[in-house]
């Protein structure tokens, strides 16, 4: 097994086997030091990386995606001033007033992206990760549940949602004065941090510690 930035020089898990997603060449799994990469020695293809932050940066993120995910779903998103008759409107009614004109599936739609499967995905990661950096240990079906998290992320589109609203609130300003609500600016925080989490979660390290955690 060879590999750029000397991974050669670092001990081989004795049993962990790894396939290269290019061309199907088997071998051991190398153990790499943060920040270096595995590299495919008849392709070249990376076959994974190990990113400097740990289970720490993705708990914190976790949090606070958690706690900004509550304010958005708590505080109205925009707050409308339409010749002195004022409306707020949150996520949540924004759904329901979809619901009720008809448009179901925009409306189940819009409640899986920007509400079921955020909280779904943050849930899940609190689940998998804080037994594992807290005791060391695996959470009962935990290998099932970080499946589940990397299903869910696709799914999880706040940006899309965050875009919807920018484009609504263009439209609407020469019609009504817009306000911002607490819950506009939680969204858009709540986009970056599930955006800088994603970034920062090692897979191939929980995988890893939840191998070597065994039941």
């Amino acid at each position: 097994m060879t590999a750029r930035s000397g991974m050669a020089e670092y001990a081989v898990a004795e049993h962990a086997l790894i396939a290269c997603h290019d061309c199907d060449l088997l071998f051991r799994k190398p153990r790499l030091q943060p920040g270096q990469k595995a590299c495919c020695p008849r392709c070249g293809a990376v076959l994974f990386r190990r990113k400097r932050s740990g289970l720490d940066q993705s708990l914190a993120l976790a949090f606070t995606s958690l706690v900004l995910f509550m304010l958005a779903n708590a505080y109205p998103l925009l707050r409308m001033n339409i010749a002195g008759r004022v409306q707020e409107g949150s996520l949540l009614t924004g759904i329901e007033e979809l619901y009720s004109q008809g448009y179901w599936e925009i409306s189940a739609l819009v409640f899986v992206v920007t509400f079921l499967a955020p909280l779904a995905k943050l849930l899940c990661l609190f689940y998998v990760l804080l037994p594992l950096r807290l005791f060391g240990r695996r959470a009962p079906k935990a290998v099932l549940v970080f499946r589940w998290t990397e299903l869910l992320s696709p799914w999880a589109m706040t940006e899309v949602f965050m875009l919807g609203i920018l484009v609504a609130v263009v439209k609407l300003a020469d019609l009504a004065a817009l306000t911002p609500g607490i819950a506009l600016y939680s969204f858009a925080s709540l986009m970056v941090s599930m955006a800088a989490g994603d970034a920062m979660l090692d897979e191939h390290e929980v995988w890893d510690r939840l191998e070597a955690a065994g039941d």
